[in-house]
């Protein structure tokens, strides 16, 4: 055990925590919190600002969390605190290497977001606030709504962590050609919080407000003593007037919404390719038999289709695509009934087979489509992914595009990402759940309707574009490009988009004025900047997986470049919060789409490994994280318990670890000394004294040699004094966990799956390990057993900040 000069090694048999849960205390009054969006042009931003007193007569940590859309980007975090202000610095990742690592050795977060559920990331931090003093936190991020079945979506989460008496959600929507439609939906807009919502119309701009009363935060049927906890969703879409589409210019920059409905539709070939392998056992295969009965009801008789399914084999239900007659039908009905899953998975030869369907009926003025659905990476037949997209990019050969569809978190999504950015497709994640037979026939509504065919869009006298070239464009989507005017005294701007509209050429030609008054407000002119900015970073992001070499980095430079101007947090860039306590540093970074959360940077010297045996295999598991200097052992909110350890510096274990117990029983263990002190009265004991017992209301303190025996309500922790190599620490081991106690923490509760073949499996997700020692310093003994040793992010799929704090 000397892989570093500080080894900290717990050792928890049976459950281990993968999720902390942060409660507010109650000695924290939230007592105002506000969140402004304003939406100019489909273009949002976000202030979510949030007044917090500390209550107590000493210090103590003070945490903010939030959610926030994925799609967005962070564009600005302050903390105020006693009239001094600090604020998030965007900096280059690599440019914030040296703080991140500082942070992580000092035991301090290093990643403020986390993905979690599927549309929204958690932003969460945390400061140590004076005696009877105030924090306001505010966090800003900015998004480009997109247009999904024919609306927007602006979506808002709520969740204070207490009842506010000063709560306000304002939303100001402003459109220039009008707002066609809007409703208000989301946890928040029902039972009595309805009553709290107040929508507001006029042609361009609409105005919803949610002003809930403090008894209202408690009553609703998402809310409880927590108060709010829900989103506000507010879908619109806009006047389309005009089916050249709508052009807004200001300060040199333009943006072009382009959405024609008038057209007829064209008649479609598309080709569903199913895994059936046998990872997709169960609830997958069941949703998927379900959405695909479901889609085939919805397909137009002009829809030409055809089904493959596949496992190291590939069947097709008929050679030919077949027209949608109601016959066709209910035998392709027939045949999704039967499908099972079973076997391997040869993605290369599925993919190849429906290119080569499409390729063989190729029919006028139609559009053709391939939809592959799998679970898993490529295991049997062609396995390396670089030659399988080799082989699809050749055989599609840009006729038609391929989307691929990711189910659950097993599947290699960013070769699938790739796949279909290659192939003029996306890719989509079908999370594992209730509705996920609702989520893949709601993907194919988005593409079920094509409307024009090879758009390609000119802006004569436009620089810096975005993207302009477009294979598909469908019925309730939408194109936008956005650009830079070369000549800003010109007095007309002219815009050009030629399509293929069911077989035949057109063309939707505009120009406007520039010098027409804006209708932006002064405080919003700012936005088209931004707008572009953020769609060209969007967009250069997309295309990395695609481009090599000098390009590459080029365009990565670029998307850099516009990322540190515009202060956007993305995938390439790091927010550094500096906070007041000794110059404390947080990291916020973007969360990558995938399956384990991002990952940091290992730690430069200091690492601790962790062991538990897994539900479903004999032998533990451990992984190696970096050790913080404080860490939350234990928690139970419900009891208001808790135990937090402080490692040594140098050495193994903790120096010291403090109990908490209701408002008024403390219990601080040291190396040499517990002190426990109830509210009145203080008790001291001393390492190596006679063995001694001291009992009050609900608690229970035993000491005996090398050991201290702690109940607390009806739970049971024993603290054990070991001595190694002339070092001195101490060790927790949890002895009494009641069923219906949830406690969270680095000894919480965790029921983790795992198995053992035919590769290591944690949750359903294959992981990389390997054979190691580690000691149990949770007996006296100190026995070297074997573990699997795997990534912390992979056993966890936690960031090491869940299970940091400030104080003990």
């Amino acid at each position: 055990m000397d892989r570093a000069a500080l080894r900290l090694i717990l050792l928890v048999y049976f459950y281990f925590c993968v999720l902390l849960m942060s409660q507010q205390k109650q000695n924290v009054d939230i007592y105002s919190f506000y969140i402004n969006s304003t939406v100019t042009s489909r273009y949002a931003t976000t202030v979510i600002t949030s007044r917090v007193a500390n209550i107590l007569n000493e210090s103590q940590e003070i945490q903010f969390e939030v959610k926030i859309p994925k799609n967005a980007f962070i564009s600005k975090f302050r903390m105020t605190i006693e009239g001094k202000t600090y604020d998030g610095v965007v900096k280059e990742k690599e440019a914030a290497q040296q703080q991140y690592n500082q942070a992580v050795s000092r035991g301090q977060s290093a990643g403020l977001v986390k993905s979690v559920g599927r549309t929204l990331e958690d932003f969460k931090t945390s400061v140590t606030v004076a005696a009877f003093s105030k924090v306001t936190f505010e966090l800003t991020y900015e998004e480009l709504l997109k247009r999904r079945l024919g609306k927007y979506e602006l979506l808002i989460n709520a969740q204070p962590m207490q009842p506010v008496a000063d709560f306000k959600m304002d939303l100001h929507i402003q459109e220039k050609p009008g707002i066609s439609f809007l409703e208000v939906k989301g946890d928040l807009s029902t039972g009595d919080l309805a009553n709290a919502i107040k929508t507001t119309r006029a042609d361009k701009d609409a105005w919803v407000t949610f002003y809930p009363t403090r008894d209202q935060q408690t009553t609703c049927k998402s809310c409880g003593e927590n108060g709010l906890n829900g989103d506000l969703l507010v879908t619109y879409d806009v006047e389309r007037r005009n089916p050249k589409g709508e052009v807004m210019v200001s300060n040199g920059y333009f943006v072009h919404y382009f959405a024609p409905s008038d057209v007829p539709r064209i008649p479609k070939n598309v080709v569903f390719i199913i895994d059936r392998s046998g990872s997709m056992h169960g609830r997958k295969i069941d949703q998927t038999r379900l959405a695909l009965l479901r889609i085939l009801s919805d397909l137009d008789e002009d829809t030409n289709f055809g089904l493959i399914t596949f496992d190291n084999e590939v069947s097709l239900w008929k050679r030919e695509l077949l027209k949608a007659t109601e016959t066709n039908l209910e035998n392709a009905k027939s045949f999704v009934k039967e499908i099972r899953d079973r076997g391997a998975t040869d993605i290369n030869a599925a993919v190849l087979a429906g290119v080569d369907m499409i390729s063989r009926h190729p029919r006028e003025g139609t559009a053709s489509i391939l939809i592959l659905l799998t679970d898993g990476d490529p295991t049997t037949g062609e396995t390396n992914i670089e030659k399988i997209m080799a082989n699809v990019k050749e055989a599609i050969g840009t006729k038609f595009p391929l989307y691929c569809l990711g189910f659950g978190y097993d599947v290699n999504f960013d070769f699938l990402t790739k796949m279909s950015l290659e192939n003029g497709g996306v890719a989509r994640r079908i999370y594992e759940d209730l509705d996920a037979d609702l989520q893949l026939q709601g993907f194919y509504d988005e593409v079920a309707v094509p409307l024009l065919t090879d758009i390609q869009l000119k802006y004569p006298g436009g620089t810096n574009l975005t993207k302009t070239s477009f294979s598909l464009y469908f019925n309730g989507s939408e194109i936008v490009v956005s650009g830079q005017i070369t000549d800003n005294s010109v007095e007309s701007f002219t815009t050009e988009v030629i399509a293929v509209s069911k077989g035949s050429n057109v063309t939707y030609q505009d120009t406007i004025m520039t010098k027409d008054p804006s209708d932006v407000p002064p405080e919003n002119e700012d936005f088209m900047q931004r707008l572009w900015a953020y769609l060209t970073v969007k967009q250069l992001l997309e295309r990395q997986v695609l481009l090599k070499g000098e390009e590459k980095e080029d365009e990565k430079e670029e998307a850099l470049q516009l990322s540190l101007k515009y202060q956007f947090v993305t995938p390439l860039t790091s927010m550094v919060v500096t906070k007041p306590q000794e110059g404390e540093v947080e990291v916020a970074d973007k969360p990558k789409e995938g399956g384990e959360p991002p990952r940091p940077p290992a730690p430069p010297a200091h690492s601790s490994r962790f062991l538990l045996p897994v539900v479903g295999q004999s032998k533990p598991l451990c992984f190696d994280v970096p050790v913080p200097h404080k860490l939350r052992l234990l928690q139970d909110s419900a009891s208001e318990f808790s135990v937090n350890g402080e490692s040594m510096t140098g050495q193994n274990g903790c120096r010291k670890i403090a109990f908490h117990y209701k408002t008024n029983h403390h219990l601080t263990i040291s190396t040499t000394s517990i002190r426990y002190h109830d509210g009145q009265n203080h008790v001291e004991f001393l390492w190596g004294q006679e063995p001694t017992q001291h009992n009050t209301e609900d608690v229970s303190l035993i000491l005996r040699t090398n050991e201290i025996d702690v109940t607390m309500g009806n739970i049971r922790v024993i603290i054990l004094l070991h001595k190694e190599n002339g070092d001195v620490f101490l060790w927790p081991a949890v002895q009494q966990q009641p069923k219906d106690v949830k406690l969270t923490g680095i000894l919480g509760e965790s029921e983790i799956q795992g198995s053992q073949t035919p590769t290591l499996k944690i949750n359903d997700q294959e992981v990389s390990a390997s054979w190691v020692d580690a000691t149990d310093y949770r007996l006296s003994s100190k026995p070297v057993i074997k573990c699997w040793l795997v990534s912390f992010y992979a056993a966890m799929q936690r960031d090491i900040s869940d299970f940091t704090v400030t104080e003990l």
